[in-house]
Parts: C-alpha cells; sequence; structure tokens
C-alpha cells in the first residue's frame, strides 16, 4: 500500500470513528463566517453571503460524498450572512445629535436602579420639539435628588445633555458603538433638571408590560432586603444588576463569583428544577394522575413552562436564551427517553442563537458561555469511568461524590473560560473554585428557592416570609465573595492575548471537546500555543486617547500616564487592563528621567537604541527634533519641527481618526488609529468635519447712487472689492 493510499485509509477510519461527532462541527464553521464578517473593514455587498451559501447548501444536501467539503463552506456562508441580515435590520446611526443642552420628549421604555439614583431609556424621543422622534433609543441617568415617580409607560420632558456612544478605548478595544448599534441605542447622557412628567400611561405592548412587572418585582423586593443584598436578590429575580454597588460588583469578579450574577444556566436549571419537583409532587398527590397518565413528561413541561417565564422576566439576553434552548433540548429528550445532555444540543443551541443575534459571538458573554458548557459536556463524558468509582452507599460516599462534582464542574467551567475573560479583562481568579464550591450551593438551595417561594406570594402580599430568608442567603453569598477578593492575590493581571491567540486557543478547545478518539489531544497543543501567544505580540508603546486628553507611554520602569481636565477614567481602566498593569504612574516621573527636556516639550525613548517620542504642550520649535520619530501632542501641533518631519499625533488626529496606538519600531514610529482599525462600518459614524465658518454680517444697506464717471474706475474697483 502507498503511502498516500494508508494515509487516505487513515483518515477514512478516523472519520468513520468520528461521524457522529461531524455534524457538529458545522456551528463552529458558523461562528467563523460571522467573525469574518465582524472582522472586515468595509461593508460587503449584500447579496456576498447568499452568493456562496446557497450554492454550497445546495450541492452539500444533493451530493452527499461531497458534504464533507461543501458542509463547512456552507456553514461560514450562513454565518456571514446573518451578520449582514442583522446589520440590515438595525436602524442607522443617529450622526446628528446636539452638542448642547436639548429638551428630550417621549416614552419610558425602561426604568433601571443605579447605586446612586435612576437611570431611564426613552423610546421614542424627540429633541428639541422635533417633528419626526429618532429612530433610535436614548437612555438618561437622572440627577441624584431626582425621586419623581417614573414608570415604564410614562410619557415625560427633561432637559439633559445627549452624547452618541463612545468610540472604543484604544485600537481593537471593546467597541461600543458597535453594541450600541445592535442594541437600537441612539445616544446615552444625563439629566440637567428633574423629570417632568407629562401623562400617567399604561404600558402598551407584551415587552413594556414584562418591564412594568419587573419594577414592580424590584419595588416589593428592595421594600423588605435594603442595601446590596437587596440588589443582588432583585439581580436573581428579574436579572437588573445595575443597583449593585461597584465595589461589590468588583468583589464578584475577582473572586470568580460573577456568573451568579449573569442569570445564566444555573439560574435557569434551579428554577426548572424547582418547577419539576413542585409539578410532580402535585401530581403524585392524585390516584388517578399516578396511574394513568404521563407524570414525568407532564412535570417536564410544566418545568419548561416555567423556565420559559423565567427568561422574558429576566430580561431574554443571550446567556438564558442559550441555557433556555438548551432546556428545550433536554425536555424532548426527556419525553423521548433519550439522553438530554449532548455535544449536538450544544451545537443546535449556538447555531440557533448564530441565526437570531450574530453579534453576540465577539462578546465576552457568548465566548464563555458556549467555553464553559463545552469544556463541562466533554469533561464528564470523558471522566465518566471515573467518577462512577466514586458512588457508593453511605453518606460519606455520597456527600464526598457531591463535593467532588461540585469542585469539578467549576474547575472544568472556570478553567475553560478563562482565557476569554484574561482577554477582555486582562485578570484571572485564583481562587475561583473554593468560592464556587461555597456560593453555588447557597445559591441553588437557598436563595433562589426562597425568591421563588416569594414569586408566588407576591400576589397575596406575603412575599416577607420567603424574602427575609432569601436576603440572609444573599448576605451569606456577599460574604462570600467579598472574603475571596480580599484573599492575597486574588487576581493576577496577564499580558494581553491577541486576537489570532485568542482563535487558536478557541480551536485547540473546540478539538478537545468536539472529538471522541485520542487525536483529541492534539487541541491541547493548539490550546497551549494560543495562551502562549502573548510572548510573540508587543503592545503599543504609547496610547492616545481619541479626545488626547490620555496619554500613556509604556517603558521597562513601569506605565506613565498624563491626564488632563476631563480624561476618562473608563479609558483609563481599559488601558491598564490592555497593558497589564495595576495602575498607572504620573507621567511627570519618567518626565524627570526623560533624554532631553524643556520647558514645553520633553523626548521619551522607551528604547535607548531607537528614536523616541517626543511629547509636547505648547511648544513652538523643540530642540529634539532630530532625535524624535513622532511627535505626541495634546493640542494642535501642526510644524513644530522642521522638515523632515517626525510623524504627528494630536488633538487634530485622534479628531479626525480617533484614539491611536504607537510603536516605536528601530526603523520609525509605527501608528495605528481606531478609524483604519475598524473602518467604514455601519455603526463608524463619519469623519468629523471642520465647522463651517459663520457668514459674516452684512453691513446696512446703502441708498442707491448714480454710478461713478467713466474717468473714475478706482472707485468702481474699490466698490468691487467690498463686495468679495
Amino acid at each position: 500500500m502507498t503511502p498516500i493510499a494508508a494515509a487516505k485509509a487513515a483518515l477514512d477510519s478516523w472519520l468513520d470513528a468520528e461521524r457522529e461527532r461531524l455534524a457538529v462541527w458545522l456551528p463552529v464553521f458558523m461562528g467563523v463566517g460571522v467573525l469574518a464578517y465582524y472582522a472586515l473593514r468595509f461593508e460587503p455587498a449584500p447579496w456576498l453571503g447568499a452568493a456562496f451559501a446557497a450554492p454550497a447548501l445546495a450541492v452539500a444536501v444533493s451530493l452527499p460524498g461531497l458534504r464533507w467539503a461543501f458542509g463547512p463552506i456552507a456553514a461560514v456562508a450562513i454565518g456571514f450572512t446573518a451578520g449582514q441580515v442583522a446589520t440590515a435590520r438595525a436602524p442607522p446611526i443617529e450622526a446628528d445629535l446636539p452638542t448642547h443642552a436639548t429638551i428630550v420628549t417621549g416614552t419610558i421604555q425602561a426604568v433601571e436602579a443605579l447605586p446612586l439614583g435612576r437611570r431611564i431609556t426613552i423610546q421614542p424621543a424627540w429633541l428639541d420639539g422635533a417633528a419626526e422622534p429618532l429612530r433610535r433609543s436614548v437612555r438618561l441617568r437622572l440627577q441624584k435628588k431626582d425621586d419623581g415617580d417614573l414608570a415604564t409607560g410614562d410619557t415625560l420632558r427633561i432637559r439633559a445633555l445627549v452624547r452618541p456612544p463612545s468610540p472604543p478605548s484604544y485600537p481593537g478595544g471593546w467597541d461600543l458603538q458597535r453594541d450600541a448599534f445592535y442594541a437600537g441605542l441612539g445616544g446615552s447622557g444625563y439629566a440637567l433638571g428633574k423629570a417632568e412628567r407629562t401623562a400617567q400611561a399604561v404600558p402598551s405592548g407584551p415587552m413594556r408590560y414584562v418591564q412594568r412587572l419587573r419594577e414592580i418585582i424590584r419595588a416589593r423586593v428592595v421594600a423588605v432586603i435594603p442595601g446590596a443584598p437587596g440588589a443582588v436578590s432583585v439581580t436573581l429575580l428579574t436579572g437588573a444588576s445595575m443597583a449593585i454597588p461597584e465595589a461589590d460588583h468588583a468583589a464578584f469578579r475577582d473572586s470568580g463569583l460573577a456568573h451568579l450574577l449573569a442569570v445564566a444556566g444555573l439560574h435557569i436549571g434551579i428554577v426548572m428544577g424547582f418547577a419539576l419537583a413542585l409539578s410532580r409532587l402535585g401530581l403524585a398527590l392524585s390516584e388517578r394522575a399516578s396511574l394513568f397518565w404521563p407524570t414525568k413528561q407532564l412535570a417536564a413541561l410544566c418545568a419548561l413552562a416555567a423556565g420559559g417565564a423565567y427568561m422574558v422576566l429576566t430580561g431574554m439576553h443571550l446567556p438564558i436564551i442559550r441555557s433556555f434552548v438548551m432546556a428545550c433540548l433536554f425536555t424532548v429528550a426527556l419525553m423521548a427517553n433519550r439522553r438530554p445532555f449532548s455535544l449536538r444540543g450544544l451545537g443546535l443551541a449556538a447555531a440557533v442563537l448564530m441565526l437570531i443575534s450574530p453579534q453576540q459571538v465577539p462578546d465576552v458573554s457568548f465566548q464563555m458561555s458556549f467555553s464553559a458548557v463545552l469544556a463541562l459536556i466533554a469533561g464528564y463524558e470523558a471522566l465518566r469511568p471515573w467518577l462512577r468509582r466514586l458512588h457508593g452507599h453511605g453518606w460519606r460516599r455520597r456527600l464526598g461524590s457531591h463535593l467532588v462534582a461540585l469542585a469539578l464542574t467549576s474547575a472544568l467551567a472556570g478553567t475553560a473560560s478563562a482565557p476569554y475573560g484574561a482577554y477582555h479583562f486582562g485578570h484571572v481568579q485564583v481562587y475561583f473554585v473554593l468560592a464556587n464550591m461555597i456560593a453555588v450551593p447557597l445559591t441553588a438551595m437557598w436563595v433562589m428557592p426562597a425568591g421563588l417561594i416569594a414569586l408566588l406570594l407576591m400576589p397575596l402580599h406575603l412575599e416577607a416570609i420567603a424574602l427575609l430568608p432569601m436576603g440572609w442567603g444573599a448576605q451569606a453569598v456577599l460574604w462570600v465573595a467579598r472574603a475571596t477578593a480580599a484573599l492575597p492575590a486574588a487576581t493576577i493581571q496577564v499580558p494581553h492575548i491577541p486576537a489570532w491567540g485568542l482563535g487558536l486557543f478557541s480551536i485547540g478547545l473546540a478539538w478537545l471537546g468536539l472529538w471522541q478518539t485520542r487525536r483529541r489531544l492534539a487541541g491541547v497543543v493548539v490550546m497551549a500555543a494560543g495562551l502562549a501567544s502573548p510572548l510573540l505580540d508587543r503592545p503599543p508603546d504609547l496610547l492616545v486617547s481619541s479626545d488626547a486628553r490620555l496619554i500613556a507611554v509604556r517603558t521597562p520602569q513601569g506605565a506613565f500616564l498624563q491626564q488632563t481636565q476631563g480624561g476618562s477614567k473608563f479609558t483609563r481602566d481599559a488601558w491598564e487592563q490592555y497593558w497589564g498593569i495595576g495602575s498607572f504612574q504620573p507621567i511627570t516621573d519618567t518626565l524627570a528621567a526623560a533624554d532631553h527636556c524643556e520647558p514645553d516639550a520633553c523626548l521619551l525613548r522607551p528604547y535607548p537604541d531607537r528614536r523616541g517620542a517626543l511629547l509636547v504642550h505648547g511648544a513652538l520649535h523643540p530642540a529634539s527634533c532630530d532625535q524624535a520619530s513622532v511627535i505626541v501632542s495634546a493640542e494642535p501641533a501642526r510644524g513644530l519641527c522642521p522638515k523632515p518631519w517626525p510623524k504627528l499625533v494630536d488633538r487634530f488626529t485622534v479628531w479626525r481618526f480617533g484614539s491611536a496606538a504607537i510603536w516605536l519600531d528601530p526603523n520609525g514610529a509605527r501608528i495605528l488609529t481606531d478609524r483604519w482599525e475598524r473602518g467604514d462600518r455601519p455603526w463608524v459614524p463619519p469623519p468629523p468635519q471642520p465647522r463651517k465658518p459663520a457668514a459674516p454680517k452684512l453691513p446696512p444697506a446703502l441708498p442707491d447712487r448714480p454710478a461713478p464717471p467713466a474717468s473714475a474706475p478706482h472707485v468702481v474697483a474699490a466698490e468691487a472689492s467690498n463686495e468679495e
């Protein structure tokens, strides 16, 4: 047998052994298509995705022998098309929002509680009495002293400052404008006065009724459970987490318990389990139902209905939709006496979500959610023979098996999702297994059941009976989060993983989780290569914010920041995560050690063997121009140096092109701007245009006078000059 024939035979044998798993790879290729669409720097032709999807799908269906080749092509094209369709459905951005204070009138779509104050969403919204409303919603933060009675469905009038969504903090950073584009948000801001309710109305539409119900539940909960425990309880029952204090948010994040505040699979599983047990108990009370009715299937349907109601009540965001799709498959499998948890079910849930909401694929929630579930299903499938050995009689064996399962669940889910959290947030949690082993049972066995009983008692106004124990449990979970976050080295700052490195890790994780044979272990090598990618990626040496109020430089001695009045704290925190540092030092510390400093200019040279960056502030003719490869300034700085001019990043540069990242290479400075990184996409605002100078006021019209004589041409020339 020739080597080629032997290789083909080995490939066929492997594919035969893995045939059941081949279909699970199709959602992976769909995700590749979605990411390919969002990675473009231009908007493709509307027909492009469908032009590839239709013929590839037809060939894959009609010719089974070529399905292995055209199936992935069709899946990639379908994912690409899903991204195009989602973009086409979204209304265009609001590019002409006023830059001054405006009067906003409209209907309240939602009222959200904050740690200090409230936030409202208005749609439709009119600005300054315009004839037509905005095509998108407006989100405003009310003043702290504004305690007026506002609810969903009310119409109001308020004076506010509205701004468009912020651009990324650095090129390649989190794109808030893309998030706002798909969320239907046109602008956000803050109120300059109290809101004036002009009409109190009953909300129209099912989702506004649901929003009103969420607000009523929140008010009833916080009336019994004040403070942070009440905010946590509201989050578990309604999905609204904005009222949790920032310090407690950070404690949940640093302890690895943030998933408890992101309502998803754990929560809907508790709700459905509670409903399943309650309905089974109710059916068992009837002798006829127990003997003649399919009580198991009926209880599963009741549990599914409860899970769907909980999904709607908590806002129908991505993690819980994914969990509900999995729950639907679980119910179908239960009714058909099939294995409920499978990779095919996970793949089907991923495919459905990518068709419905493809813009979520680049988001951290989608990535962490599916990576964790993939690790759980594949991990328990691979470790099932060893786990069975722990089962046995006696309470000690049962307790030990439950503790091992709890620790294994936390370890599998946390380890698989940690690189995605590191990519988006810049750090990893060390004690997440310990915290989850305590907080998850508290939530599942105490807090959530008490909350569900409180919801059932609310129509009778007896919810306090269950809310008091729920508050005690929420306080215990808060204590676990705070105590874990306070442990030494609870979080570790990690180098930023480049996008291609995260892609390598994702491919390795999918390879390890989706195959069954020993060849799956090759995925571990690919995952390790992805985790090692920061060693091959060099972060920028300087960062400049989109308003030039923040300028940072990275040196071997640390990272230093120049911040002028109004510099964004959000941008500063994003830079710290990007560079993997604890905090910035004032840039005055590095200016003192700079190679050459003048009163208004300093030469920064992070690398002694390369030309540096000249940081200027109002200097006319700095003396270090010949040693600089780039001039950086928070002000307009044109023409400061003689030719040949160094490259320039000043206030005008970032005004036109967005935030900038600068690398000081041996052959000169390399500059990457946000506008070049994102390109011309529907969610990227058009380049700003200079303001047109106001037309000069003309003097009052003079009375008619006779034309000058032909012998006085200078008079005609003077009048012509005045007219020009």
